[in-house]
């Protein structure tokens, strides 16, 4: 009868072994394993961190600010249709914003004071000009060729794209907030502010439907009497107005 000598080699081998299957098991794989794929985590921010995001999101878009008054004035000076475009236009801007920020380029943008101050005046430039084309068409009559062909509704959607871009508030506002609530262990930090950037649009867009559909309604009824439909119009033109000079008086964008 041979005894063969134990070799500590196998002990070493039985133990990797053991490792690799215990590995398998749990699904979390070696990375030096040939042929064997690595457990990927999503980049989903934690449930705490999502409902305190929103908590904090909801006092932030309910409380009427620069957006919520665009999108009154446009409604009150050119109806409900034209304001549920602006707010698809504005949203639109802001989705821009939130993957520039998680892309990493809003922080850079934040730190160019002279790129926010550029911003800060091309959009309250913008909101003037708009502000003055409304009170020069108060109480005028919708074009039944802009309505058959969409083009009123095209044109306040690019209003609206452009007044969400040129935003430097918005800018601030992610790229100081968004990281907070990035967690290293759940996946990519862009993908996590990603989720809570789509997650705000979410919110932000109900709020916002809810005022364009209202004014909306309210321009309605202005609207059946010729003098209350100039007063109407020519209000929502003073309002951007009014918002284009507040903007630009505002010693920092943030």
């Amino acid at each position: 009868m041979s005894l063969r000598r134990a070799d500590p080699a196998d002990g070493t081998n039985r133990d990797q072994r053991r490792y690799a299957v215990a590995q398998r098991g749990s699904g979390l794989e070696s990375p030096a394993t040939p042929g064997v794929r690595r457990r990927t985590v999503p980049a989903v921010p934690s449930t705490a961190a999502i409902v305190a995001f929103l908590l904090g999101t909801l006092v932030f878009v309910v409380v009427p600010g620069p957006s919520v008054l665009f999108i009154i004035g446009r409604a009150v000076a050119l109806g409900r249709r034209a304001a549920l475009a602006t707010v698809a236009g504005n949203l639109s801007g802001v989705l821009v914003i939130v993957a520039a920020v998680s892309l990493g380029i809003g922080a850079v943008i934040e730190r160019f004071a002279v790129a926010l101050t550029v911003l800060k005046f091309a959009g309250a430039a913008y909101l003037i000009v708009l502000g003055v084309q409304a009170w020069r068409h108060r109480g005028d009559a919708p074009d039944p060729s802009d309505a058959a062909t969409g083009r009123a509704g095209r044109r306040a959607f690019r209003q609206g794209l452009v007044v969400g871009l040129t935003n430097p508030k918005a800018i601030v506002f992610f790229a100081a907030v968004l990281p907070q609530f990035v967690d290293p262990s759940r996946g990519t930090a862009a993908g996590q502010m990603l989720v809570l950037g789509l997650l705000f649009c979410a919110l932000a867009s109900m709020v916002d439907l809810g005022w364009a559909l209202g004014a909306g309604s309210a321009r309605d009824w202005f609207a059946r009497s010729p003098g209350r439909l100039r007063a109407t119009g020519g209000a929502g033109g003073l309002a951007l107005v009014g918002m284009g000079i507040g903007v630009a008086a505002t010693g920092r964008p943030d």
